[in-house]
């Protein structure tokens, strides 16, 4: 019988680079004992450089969406214009968790905060929001690692919904806060990093947080303070998390991330009861 010969090589779980299996730390990233059971474990390691946390928010958004045109059909907006083609009703969305003052400070739902960031009001919101998610995403995934990228991502949705009901918004929803937040975290690696490649990063993604204030100033109902809001949040965690270039992703990044995708399912699984409940009554 042949024998299997041991491997002599292996990539690294956290950076991905080629190292030898006699390593103790990786000499790429500094990650100690990266042929070990717990540093390989799919649940700590996360997703890697691929984009498959991205197709999971993806899709956990169009499955909100159609649950809450499902959940009041019969209010569902049919409109012939693109902005409210295919709205869910005001009904529908507070049962699922919108957020903003009334919901948090009068009903006391303050889970809401985190439902409100797979919630949208109509098809084009959906759609948009879903598309700057691929645009930006891969960006903070290989600057700040998939980890980091999540915890900025559900931060940033949560205090920019805070904030914003602070300030007085009575009811909101979206991906917009959350974005923000990755927009935050791309500014503050652009400035932080500097050089050509980072001032390049820090004018692009600097242009879009110009357009997207502006935007929000011209349009009527846009949630500005969550968009600054999740924004702010976005650069101070990426700030605290680092990128990395300065920190590499370590178990405790990994851990709470995981937390945070915990905590993420706990809601949106409670929301999902909630339309549930109003369908069957």
């Amino acid at each position: 019988m042949k024998k299997t010969k041991k491997r002599l090589s292996f990539l690294c779980p956290n950076c991905r680079k080629l190292i030898s299996h006699s390593e103790s730390e990786c000499p790429s990233c500094g990650l100690k004992n990266p042929g070990s059971i717990w540093n390989n474990n799919i649940f700590i390691r996360g997703t890697d450089t691929n984009d498959t946390i991205l197709k999971v928010i993806v899709a956990t958004n169009i499955a909100m969406f159609v649950l809450s045109l499902v959940i009041d059909l019969k209010h569902t907006g049919f409109s012939s214009s693109p902005l409210n083609f295919l709205s869910p009703s005001n009904n529908s969305l507070l049962i699922l968790g919108s957020t903003g003052t009334i919901p948090i400070f009068q009903l006391n739902r303050w889970w809401s905060l985190l439902s409100a960031n797979y919630l949208h009001g109509s098809l084009l919101h959906l759609v948009f929001n879903m598309i700057a998610i691929y645009q930006i995403g891969p960006l903070l995934i290989r600057e700040y690692g998939v980890s980091k990228m999540f915890i900025i991502y559900t931060l940033s949705g949560i205090g920019g919904f805070f904030i914003s009901s602070v300030f007085g918004v009575r009811f909101t929803i979206g991906a917009s806060a959350a974005l923000c937040g990755l927009i935050g975290a791309a500014l503050y690696y652009g400035k932080s990093r500097g050089g050509t490649y980072g001032n390049a990063i820090y004018n692009q993604i600097g242009g879009w947080a110009l357009g997207i204030f502006l935007f929000g100033f011209m349009v009527p109902g846009i949630n500005n303070w969550g968009h600054g809001g999740g924004m702010l949040v976005g650069a101070l965690s990426g700030y605290l998390l680092g990128y990395r270039e300065r920190s590499q992703e370590k178990i405790g990044h990994k851990l709470s991330s995981l937390a945070c995708i915990v905590f993420t399912g706990i809601i949106l699984f409670w929301s999902l009861t909630n339309g549930i409940l109003y369908l069957v009554m």
